[in-house]
């Protein structure tokens, strides 16, 4: 098999049936196949895609392993040249979607990872904010596209319509070589959900491979499907994970002054949902500080080998400044305008 694109479904059933048939009918290429993975779902997903979509191959996962581990799990049982991890709630309607993907990535074997441009389903002239045109992040690690820029989505008017290379590709719809997924280690499954891939691509950036967003392909992402904007769980999972991150990649002579400065911004976040007697997403912040910090020992070793691994110190789209700065301070709330 050319490429599988493996679709990880978990309690599903209607975004699945609302959404898989827009996959299987765009995707008609040879060699390559559409692949549910179950993790473990309890709302009759598997009944439905056994009886509604018989001829879906499915994998079938006995318990809920996370959006991380659930794909390990998955792509370990599948032989393809390469993976494309497609979110349950993505919608197609290009017939080159792949193709446009798959050449490139063909024909630029220092290529690792792509994802195609990702626009918003329910307002397909906006990006989505799960990846828009390609991800960066900042100095601190703060995340932010090509079309977005913190909770501020552009519409999207060609302005970003070119090839490029990115520092992470979105896990809404991820295109990679098998060989370079399990050579970096695949996902981290103690991230269990948000940031996973990000910490992915960092370990593919520094090992010298190259990332790409290349916007001739197209998806539409309806967003949002595991946990809503603004869910504490959702909270806790983001800002531990991203310090985690942050731990497992900065390079020794960064890690100390950035956690530092990460403590203090981190500090505001709190106050922020505290003002706003959001009391949820206030402790959820401490309570990811507190889980970072009982995981650093177990992530000692990682951060070790990854560090022995990097060939690429610092990758020129780990940007050198802070996105919250520009954005409220310099009032800077598109891609264009950041000093690249």
């Amino acid at each position: 098999m050319k490429v599988a694109i493996v679709i990880l479904n978990w309690n599903g059933k209607e975004m699945m049936r609302e959404y898989l048939p827009s996959v299987i009918e765009h995707t008609q290429n040879e060699g390559v196949k559409v692949i549910v993975a179950d993790n473990g779902s309890t709302d009759g997903s598997v009944a439905m895609l056994e009886k509604e979509f018989p001829d879906t191959p499915l994998v079938i996962l006995e318990s809920n392993y996370g959006f991380a581990e659930g794909y390990n799990k998955a792509l370990a049982q599948i032989k393809a040249d390469y993976y494309l991890l497609l979110n349950s709630d993505v919608e197609v309607k290009d017939d080159n979607w792949v193709e446009v993907m798959l050449s490139y990535m063909e024909q630029h074997p220092d290529v690792a990872a792509c994802q195609p441009k990702i626009m918003a389903l329910k307002r397909p002239d906006y990006f989505e904010y799960a990846g828009a045109a390609g991800g960066y992040i900042d100095n601190y690690g703060y995340p932010f596209c090509r079309g977005r820029i913190l909770d501020c989505v552009e519409k999207d008017e060609g302005q970003y319509n070119q090839p490029v290379d990115v520092f992470w590709a979105t896990g809404a719809a991820l295109m990679v070589r098998a060989q370079d997924y399990w050579e970096a280690g695949g996902l981290d499954s103690r991230f269990f959900a948000h940031m996973e891939e990000i910490d992915f691509c960092w370990r593919i950036k520094a090992a010298g491979k190259r990332i790409v967003c290349l916007p001739q392909s197209k998806v539409y992402h309806l967003g949002g499907a595991s946990l809503n904007q603004g869910n504490p769980r959702k909270t806790f999972l983001n800002f531990r994970n991203n310090l985690l991150m942050l731990y497992k990649n900065l390079p020794d002579s960064e890690l100390k002054p950035v956690l530092r400065m990460r403590a203090w911004l981190d500090f505001l976040a709190a106050v922020h949902f505290l003002v706003k007697f959001d009391w949820a997403n206030f402790k959820a912040v401490f309570k990811a500080k507190r889980e970072f910090k009982r995981m650093k020992a177990e992530m000692a070793d990682d951060r070790k080998r990854n560090l022995q691994r990097t060939v690429v110190g610092r990758p020129k789209e780990r940007m050198g400044f802070s996105v919250l700065w520009q954005f409220y301070f310099r009032r800077r709330k598109k891609f264009s305008q950041m000093p690249l």
